[in-house]
């Protein structure tokens, strides 16, 4: 926890690329890992985290590798949006800072929901 918000357990000197262009959040880890290599022409087993972020705005993948194994991680707002920059680039380097205040999605990310949506029911 950090300041009462719950956050991804990354090391702290850990790269973040933020790729800004809207991706199909049915993309699995191969997909992400060819975007990341063909697109980015990236590695994605180098380390690094890399955020992506749905069409409309409420969803986040992350994809991370370490001592071969990937990790897909998957937020879902269930009511607003998360706030992002305006685009200037297809993919900038995100701060620890940047990344910990995105994850506030609660209290600091989401523009349209002022109270907490408590789910009871699932069909």
């Amino acid at each position: 926890m950090d300041n009462g918000v719950v956050v991804m357990l990354i090391p702290e000197d850990i790269k973040i690329h933020f790729y800004t262009q809207p991706v199909d959040m049915r993309k699995s880890i191969d997909t992400l890992c060819v975007l990341v290599a063909e697109v980015l022409k990236m590695n994605p087993a180098d380390g690094h985290l890399f955020l992506f972020r749905s069409k409309s705005g409420n969803k986040l993948k992350a994809l991370h590798y370490e001592a071969n194994c990937f990790t897909l991680w998957y937020r879902r707002l269930e009511k607003g949006k998360f706030v992002f920059q305006k685009k200037s680039e297809d993919c900038i380097e995100m701060s620890q800072e940047h990344f910990k205040w995105l994850l506030a999605s609660d209290k600091y990310s989401r523009r349209d929901a002022f109270e907490a949506n408590y789910i009871t029911h699932f069909s």
